[in-house]
């Protein structure tokens, strides 16, 4: 009987380490910033409760919060489409006319997504120098002006979404490579023999057939959109510019939470501030979830 009952403890006793190391490094540190987000803490002296007190000077005191929120929807509003038509095009024309000789030019695209970011904000950094870079060199050769990318608000932004698009689009082409993968190509070769062109496949097949892929594709490039920190921060801080870029026009919500818990030393209201872009990201994903099902929803 003894001995029954130790191999039944056996699966238990094997999948405790995973719960200790999840109550300890997730759980916990998810609790504590939540208490936290509602007191003032410096680090270093004790905390004091303070209520919904962080909370509301967020939303009515604070213009650089809001200031980071129109940044991050702007870069994402323009982003998203651009990764989807770029990776969704490219997918379609790599599986169509490619066929398995694909590989190298699936790898090709993928590496904007595995460079790390602080190579990439060096590249950016050096071909969108003011004097010195490769794209200002181009514009004058065609006949143009140099711009100051990194030292004005406008163009800053765009750099910024030029970074964004091509690191993510080579990881878009690949979850649209797998969607077109389970699409049944029966489906492709009735609609020829029916006398449909390529572009009407494209349309009344491969586009319906991926909707379960676009969903997942928009829902999670919302929320790595809201989370975008890597890029815009090394790109300016290599190029010795304040946080967030000048006049803070590429400040993200999360290089606000940055600047205001790792620089300013408020960790609680830092925290306050990543609940709030929490129940912000909770909402867009929520509402572009409906909007996206709801011709099935009818």
């Amino acid at each position: 009987m003894m001995h029954w009952n130790s191999k039944k403890l056996v699966p238990y006793a094997l999948i405790t380490p995973y719960f200790l190391l999840y109550l300890l490094f997730s759980l916990f540190p998810i609790l504590f910033s939540l208490t936290l987000s509602f007191t003032s803490w410096d680090g270093i002296t004790t905390k004091t409760f303070v209520g919904f007190k962080n909370y509301i000077q967020i939303f009515t005191k604070d213009p650089l919060f809001y200031k980071s929120i129109l940044n991050t929807m702007l870069i994402i509003v323009i982003t998203i489409p651009l990764e989807i038509v770029f990776g969704l095009l490219l997918a379609v024309f790599l599986k169509d006319f490619f066929g398995k000789s694909r590989s190298v030019f699936q790898l090709i695209n993928f590496f904007p997504y595995i460079t790390t970011p602080v190579a990439i904000g060096i590249i950016f950094q050096i071909m969108f120098d003011w004097k010195t870079g490769t794209v200002n060199l181009i514009v004058e050769k065609l006949g143009g002006h140099a711009v100051n990318w990194l030292g004005t608000a406008t163009p800053a932004r765009i750099v910024v979404i030029i970074i964004a698009a091509w690191v993510s689009y080579g990881y878009k082409m690949v979850l649209f490579l797998s969607g077109l993968s389970t699409i049944p190509e029966e489906l492709y070769e009735s609609a020829k023999i029916d006398g449909a062109k390529w572009i009407h496949s494209f349309f009344y097949i491969t586009l319906p057939m991926l909707k379960p892929i676009m969903i997942f594709v928009v829902i999670t490039s919302i929320i790595n959109g809201f989370k975008l920190f890597d890029e815009p921060q090394l790109l300016f801080q290599t190029a010795s510019q304040p946080i967030g870029g000048p006049d803070h026009a590429a400040m993200t919500v999360v290089i606000r939470y940055y600047e205001v818990a790792f620089q300013n030393f408020q960790f609680g209201y830092g925290s306050a501030i990543a609940y709030s872009l929490f129940i912000i990201i909770a909402i867009f994903s929520f509402l572009s979830l409906k909007v996206m099902n709801r011709g099935e929803e009818a």
